[in-house]
């Protein structure tokens, strides 16, 4: 088959294969190094099993030769990263991960790494998404990627346990994962009497110190029967599966501090319904979603709807929603809209920027309710650079503009104190003007009950 030869960007640390894109379509070659593990995986009915209960991602074989066998995994509509989970996600993935070795123990194999990169979330759940990442198991050896996991995992889990969930950004800057000995820092000195946290984060940081300078690698393997191993992994799970949140928001009861009457809170729910409806959208994203009770007014109708917001507990709360109701359409992930993602990695590019994700998503509808005051009056962000980001990714936009007779943009301009008088450009003049360089107005309603403004726009640019 043809191909392009050139391996994504992200794909270049693994020996064993590469993902390329062959013209639309994601697919994954694999070298001859890996067919012994490979073939075992399939023919044991391994790669199966995962599969089957939504372990791994599903593929299909597209070629085989003796010099690369292609195959062709499942599409994932949309990869977050794990510093855009929030709590119970990140939990979630540690687990799912855990889960994979504990029966890949049980059958021989292993996870050859346990790079947090390798989980993502499909249909409303965590997936594994590295079919080259197993390989087999050797008697007596310890778990190959066990300071990985701590250091994608277990570390940054511990941590937020302790200093919230804003420590997960920190994978944006160490994407091989929170140095051991930087996580047993930033941890109380009681933490060391924990009979989990001592062994699996003080003390490898300690013997990772001591043998810090072991250029020759002569420090010898430590043997660990399969038992040992068993325990570590069933110790971890359990630690992992029992940690909870101490941090509350301002936004996570968003919806019960709202400033209009629950009558006005319908007629907008009934707008965006019947504005969307003719689009036909296949794709939504709901920016600044909150908990995604706008998007779900759409979820029966749309097949896939992402909700992002910069609070944590609110993404966490719509996820357990999504989980609760069985929802396999929604994403939601945290994001910071005046700090989106940037990419990272070698030469910027193993992990794609949030700009770059949402313009290959390309979704059909873009929602931005209650969001323009935060970026325009917290973010200082004038009118027509908010349009130039919402038109980068944007072919239809529905977006609340609520008017400086608004209380909560009163309040965010009252908090402006002596500089109010700059943000005179606060105004429906001079948002239409910024917005329509970019959209065409298709409609304009004010949302009953409120001084809040909807509005549809059509991206100029039909390209996007």
């Amino acid at each position: 088959m043809t191909k392009k030869t050139d391996a994504h960007q992200a794909s270049f640390r693994d020996p064993s294969g590469y993902i390329f894109y062959d013209g639309k379509t994601l697919r994954r070659a694999i070298k001859p190094i890996y067919f012994p593990q490979y073939n075992k995986l399939k023919e044991s009915g391994f790669f199966k099993n995962l599969i089957s209960n939504g372990l791994l991602i599903s593929h299909e074989e597209t070629s085989v030769s003796s010099e690369e066998i292609i195959i062709t995994p499942e599409e994932i509509p949309f990869i977050t990263n794990p510093y855009e989970w929030s709590f119970e996600q990140y939990k979630h993935a540690a687990l799912h991960t855990l889960k994979i070795q504990k029966y890949a123990l049980s059958k021989g194999f292993i996870l050859k790494d346990a790079s947090a990169y390798n989980v993502t979330f499909h249909k409303g759940k965590p997936v594994f998404i590295d079919t080259l990442s197993f390989d087999f198991y050797e008697e007596g050896t310890p778990w190959r990627a066990y300071k990985q996991f701590i250091t994608h995992f277990f570390g940054p889990l511990v941590l937020s346990k302790y200093h919230g969930t804003e420590i997960f950004k920190m994978m944006q800057t160490h994407i091989d994962g929170i140095p051991v000995k930087l996580i047993a820092s930033m941890l109380p000195t009681r933490s060391k009497l924990s009979s989990i946290l001592y062994p699996n984060i003080h003390l490898l940081a300690k013997m990772e110190s001591k043998h810090s300078e072991d250029y020759k690698a002569e420090t010898k393997i430590a043997t660990l029967s399969k038992k040992s191993q068993e325990n570590i992994l069933e110790s971890l799970y359990d630690y992992i599966k029992g940690l909870t949140l101490k941090e509350a928001s301002e936004w996570g009861d968003y919806y019960n501090k709202t400033n209009y009457d629950e009558a006005a809170f319908e007629a907008k729910k009934t707008l965006i319904k019947e504005w969307i409806k003719p689009l036909s959208p296949q794709k939504l994203i709901d920016v600044g979603g909150n908990d995604g009770t706008f998007a779900r007014t759409v979820i029966d109708s749309v097949p896939h709807i992402i909700v992002t917001d910069i609070d944590s507990n609110a993404v966490d709360y719509n996820y357990k929603q999504l989980q609760k109701n069985k929802e396999t359409n929604m994403l939601p992930f945290v994001c910071d809209v005046l700090q989106p993602a940037p990419g990272i990695g070698f030469n910027n590019t193993e992990r794609n920027s949030l700009i770059e994700r949402l313009a290959d998503y390309a979704p059909d509808v873009t929602m931005a309710l209650a969001l323009i005051h935060h970026i325009t009056l917290s973010g200082n962000v004038p009118f027509e650079k908010s349009a130039s980001f919402f038109a980068s990714f944007s072919k239809n936009l529905i977006i609340e503009f609520p008017t400086r007779e608004d209380s909560w943009a009163q309040s965010l301009l009252v908090r402006k104190r002596e500089f109010i008088n700059h943000f005179d450009f606060y105004n429906e003049t001079e948002f239409e003007k910024g917005y329509l360089k970019y959209f065409d107005l298709e409609k304009k309603e004010v949302v009953k009950g409120t001084k809040r403004l909807l509005y549809l726009l059509k991206n100029k640019n039909n390209e996007v």
